[in-house]
Order: C-alpha cells, then structure tokens, then sequence
C-alpha cells in the first residue's frame, strides 16, 4: 500500500469511525453469540457420540451435510422462518460453526488412551470425575482447536449477516464491492481480518492456560504444521487463479462479451443482445450475466472482461459521471452519450425504449394507513417506516444519500440487504419500505403501491446498450444489430418479461428469445 493510498485510507476511515465502529460492535456481538451457543451445543454433543459412538456416525454425517450446504442458500432457507436481521444469521454461522467443534470433541475425548481411562477407574473415579479431571484436559488441545478454528471462520462468514440486514462489516465490504469503493472494501476487510487474528491469538492463549504441560508441545508441532499446509495451499490457489485467468483470456480474445448487472431485467437484456448477434452475425457470444452493481459491470466493460451490457441513462449520468442529478431526458442521454466517449471510448447505443427509473414502493395497506400518494407524504411519517433497501441505492447520491437530503427523511430504521431478499422482507413484514425498478415484475405481482416522486429527484433511467469502441472498430457490423432493439421495447412490456422471470420463474433466456420472435426479430 502506497504512502498516498494509505494516507487515502486514513482519511476515509477517519471520515466513518462512528460508523465503522458500529459495524465493528455489531460483528464482534453478532459472531461471539454464535461460538459462544455452537460451543455450548457442540462439547456436549461430542461428549455424548464419543460415550455412545452408535450415533456418532449419524451426527457427524447431519454436521458433514449442513457445513456443504451453501451459505446463501441456508440463510436463504432461514429467513422464511426467522426473517431477517441478526437471528438467522447467528442460526447460519451457529450451524456452520459446529462440525469442528463437535468432531474435535469427538475425536480429542475418543482418542484418549484405553489404559489411561482403566487406571483412572481403578482408583475409583465416577463417570463425572473422569470427564472432569481426566477426559476433558487431556483433549482440551483438540477442543480448543476446533473452537478456534470455528471462531475464526465465523467472523469472515459473518460477513454475509449484512445481505440481510443485520449490519456487521460485511455491509462495509459489500457496499465497496458494489459501488467499487477500494477505501470502503478495505475499512471492512481490514478490521475483519484483525479481528479474525485477534479472536486466534486470544483463544490460543486461553488453551495454553487449560492445557496440561505435558502435551504443549505436541500442539506447538501440530501448528507449525498447519501453518505449512496454509502457506503450500496459498501458493497453489495464486497458481490456480494466474492459470485460470491465462486460460480465460486465449480463449475469449475471438468471442463478444455480452455481460448483465444482477437483477433479472439485465439478463433478459442481455441474452436479447446475445441472440441477436449470433442470429445476424458470424460472431460467437460467451455471456457473463449478473456481475453485480453498476460500477462492478462498468469497470468490467472498461477493463475489457465484456464487450457491452445495458446500461441505463441517469445511472451512467449520476453515478458513473458523477453529475447532479438532471430530470431532462434528452440532455442526459445527449451528455452521457458524449462523455463516455471522451472519457472512456465508451459508445452509447440508441435507448431500447423503456424508462426503468428508481421508485420506492410499499404495501398497499402500509400506504393507506397513513394516506401516502407521493414521496413527500412519505417524509412526514418516514419516523415509523423500516426501509429494506438495497446496498447499491442506500449509498448512491440518486438514492438514500439524495432521498435524505431533498425529502429530509429520517427512517426509523434502514436495513440494507441483498436485491433478491428485499421483496421477501416486505412480504413478511419486517420492512415497510423498499427501493425498486418501476419496470419490476414483482411490483406487479405484489401488488405493491408505486408513490410519486414529486420532487423529481431521480433522473431519467433509458435502457441503453454500451459497448467498447475498440470492438466496433473490429466488428462495425454489431452496432446496426444491436440497435435493432431500438424503441423496440416499452414500459409495460419490460414490465411483463420481469414477472414471467422473477414470479413465475420462467427462463430469462426463453423470455428473451419470445420476445425476439414476437418482433420478427430472430427465427
């Protein structure tokens, strides 16, 4: 790290110590509850399949099944019976967190030499002493192992608690990652890394003090060896990845890049733009759709990992340019379309037809408990309102940022999470609020109440292709095909491809081809 990039970092840290060490607390409180219950469920179940090892086999296959299950998926799995916020994400990281524990358990008090346990019987020793005063400090080493190992894993996997709301440094790191913020990644990277070292380094020192002397330097060799294992496996993966990405790059030198952001509507776009090119050109198309938030796509396009994706107008204007936000149509498309060229040999193609701008929406009975039309109405009772929305929009200056300051809202509480989840909380009501798409199949399908910008805070969002010039250049042939979508596609209908994909679960391929066909536009 440079001396300007440091000093950089300092600074940004500095600007959000209030905040950072809210996030701090909140991962230290969030991973210390889930160790601390793993642990107390884990010895004595450990304890108990090591006295009576006929269940071993069925409980550490049931730890075994949950630890391959993904993490996403089990917290996703999680939230429709404990919602969101901190409780599945302990429940998450409580289960991840006891395979070692309980399988160290296991094995620390199993592997306990048969003579040892007969001596101590002889002298007359219960089944309670013996776990007491032989058992347990003979395998504590093991034991400790496993809970350090579980801790240490917790708080990187506790990460994930901000996709849901539940605050931690994950929400630090997510909200870089998707506004691509380095300062950002780093002030929640860093701290989690210290903490995972911290929370090593003091459980470490907690098992010199319950391990008996004799077997410290059994444990002193076992890390060293561990510290090889992790050093060897380091280098393989840095192996892995160089040779991955060498690979990736020969065999994508002669193929169009067609990427997407995130949500659905990006993929639909995207796989309309594949279909085209390879039904009108001899061109062959690899798709890498749902690289995340803007900028995530944006940096992607500029470093040349994809050739085009669909952009939208004001958030290219807003937060790719960093202008002001800006209501007239016409102007904004008209400067996108300039400065991205000047600045990036970026080409913006013409508008697909459609406006997807930014709404806030919310029940329907929500919105007529209070009488809420418009976004101003909204500012009035904002004080009880719990907004979901996501970790993009709650830190972009044509989002939450601008919202707080034309509206001077103040929600009782912001709980900022993954896109996919959002909906899923304000259908079990633990939000009121959230940000969305006026083009969202879901609005539709929820039947949720669109309240009026009346302020016009956000700008103009056209669907607008953009793709390298460098790529034109070679191949000029794809600008008139992709602007064979051109006008082609309205509100309503973007609206209508939206909820076959996200309510009806229908393949955003499929839909994008039906839609081609309907136009005359492929076979």
């Amino acid at each position: 790290m440079s001396g300007n990039i440091f000093s950089k970092f300092i600074e940004f840290v500095i600007s959000r110590k209030g905040e950072l060490f809210s996030l701090i607390f909140q991962h230290v409180s969030l991973t210390f509850i889930a160790v601390l219950v793993a642990s107390a469920i884990g010895i004595p179940l450990g304890i108990l399949i090591a006295k009576r090892r006929s269940a071993a086999g069925a409980v550490l296959g049931t730890s075994n099944i949950i630890q391959a299950i993904p993490s996403l998926a089990l917290l996703g799995f999680l939230i429709p019976f404990l919602g969101i916020g901190s409780k599945p994400a302990i429940i998450m990281v409580l289960l991840y967190s006891l395979l070692p524990i309980v399988k160290n358990t296991y094995i620390g008090i199993s592997n306990i030499s048969p003579d040892i346990i007969e001596a101590a019987k002889g002298m007359g020793m219960t089944e309670g002493e013996l776990l007491r005063k032989i058992q347990l400090p003979l395998a504590m080493p093991i034991i400790m192992a496993g809970i350090r190992i579980s801790a240490v894993t917790a708080v990187g996997l506790m990460t994930i608690a901000a996709l849901i709301g539940a605050g931690g440094l994950g929400y630090m790191i997510y909200s870089g990652v998707q506004t691509v913020n380095n300062m950002m990644i780093l002030a929640g990277a860093i701290p989690a890394c210290i903490l995972a070292l911290l929370v090593d380094f003091i459980l470490g020192k907690f098992e010199d003090i319950v391990t008996p002397d004799g077997i410290k330097e059994n444990g002193k060799k076992s890390s060293r060896r561990s510290k090889n294992i992790i050093k060897f496996s380091s280098i393989a993966l840095a192996l892995t990845i160089i040779v991955t990405s060498a690979v990736n790059y020969f065999n994508n030198r002669n193929k169009i890049v067609v990427g997407s952001k995130l949500f659905n509507e990006g993929v639909i776009l995207a796989h309309m733009m594949g279909d085209l090119i390879e039904e009108h050109t001899d061109l062959k198309v690899e798709r890498k759709l749902k690289l995340g938030g803007t900028l995530i796509a944006f940096e992607a396009l500029k470093s040349k990992q994809i050739d085009t994706y669909v952009e939208y107008t004001g958030t290219a204007y807003v937060s790719i340019l960093n202008k002001k936000s800006e209501s007239d149509e016409k102007k904004v498309y008209n400067e996108t379309q300039q400065e991205l060229k000047d600045k990036f040999d970026i080409k913006v193609l013409e508008p697909l037809g459609f406006n997807n701008t930014y709404v806030i929406a919310m029940k329907q009975e929500i919105a007529s408990k209070y009488n809420l039309n418009t976004m101003s109405d909204l500012a009035k009772v904002s004080g009880d309102i719990i907004l979901g929305p996501t970790i993009e929009f709650a830190n972009r200056e044509d989002g939450l940022i601008g919202i707080k300051k034309l509206y001077n809202m103040d929600f009782k509480e912001v709980m900022p999470m993954e896109a996919g989840l959002r909906y899923n909380a304000i259908e079990t009501n633990k939000i009121h609020a959230l940000d969305a798409y006026s083009t969202d199949g879901l609005l539709k399908a929820m039947n949720l109440k669109v309240l009026e910008d009346d302020k016009k805070l956000f700008p103009p969002y056209q669907a607008i292709p953009i793709i390298n010039n460098e790529v034109l250049e070679k191949h000029p042939e794809l600008e008139e095909v992709i602007n064979m979508l051109a006008g082609a596609i309205d509100d309503e209908a973007m609206r209508e491809m939206n909820y076959k994909v996200d309510k009806l679960g229908e393949d955003p391929r499929t839909v994008a081809r039906e839609f081609l066909k309907s136009k005359d536009l492929v076979k």
